[in-house]
């Protein structure tokens, strides 16, 4: 029952630190990840994607993380999506970051749009600020690490199993060595 009222601190915690999305925000978000040379190619040949304007992420020994996003198919929104993510092992810390998640074929965004889909503590997301690795998982979503614009080189990632995950960071400190999954549901408009 502690294990249980730690986690439901700690996602409301997240909560709170993610703040209300708005309209404005998911197209700041949207022309961030525009502005990333490794980004740019996925927006022109993608078949749809999910944008996650500012997911909130805490933890001391158990985590947690929460954020409200939009999917897109075709440039126009299809439904909106929520992310819960829990973690164990050594963490301590708050952060915002923004997530977009690329799906290849209709295949790989039926999948994640079919209500509940889960990413494990296998695959991260490619961090397109300076120092910033935000991790996900699933077996088969990819991954790696950038040194981010400010050194001008940035990581060569691709789909993997029709996916591939961005994050940039937006605020905060976290230290992390942990594991744990994330879920994701959708509701179709």
């Amino acid at each position: 029952m502690k294990i249980f009222k730690s986690f439901l601190a700690i996602i409301l915690f997240a909560a709170c630190f993610s703040g209300v999305a708005t309209a404005d925000n998911y197209s700041n978000a949207i022309s961030v990840f525009k502005q990333s040379e490794i980004v740019q190619p996925f927006f022109k040949n993608c078949y749809g994607y999910a944008v996650f304007p500012t997911i909130g992420k805490g933890g001391i020994g158990i985590g947690g993380a929460y954020g409200e996003g939009k999917v897109y198919k075709g440039g126009k929104v299809t439904g909106t999506t929520s992310l819960v993510k829990l973690s164990f092992g050594f963490q301590l810390g708050g952060q915002a970051y923004s997530q977009i998640i690329f799906f290849q074929d209709q295949r790989s965004y039926g999948e994640f749009t079919s209500g509940n889909f889960e990413f494990d503590a296998s695959a991260s997301a490619v961090a397109i600020t300076a120092g910033v690795q935000a991790s996900a998982g699933t077996e088969g979503v990819s991954g790696g690490a950038s040194a981010g614009p400010a050194t001008g080189e940035q990581a060569k990632t691709s789909y993997r199993k029709g996916m591939v995950v961005f994050a940039h960071a937006k605020g905060g400190l976290m230290y992390e060595a942990s594991i744990g999954g994330q879920k994701y549901s959708f509701k179709s408009n």
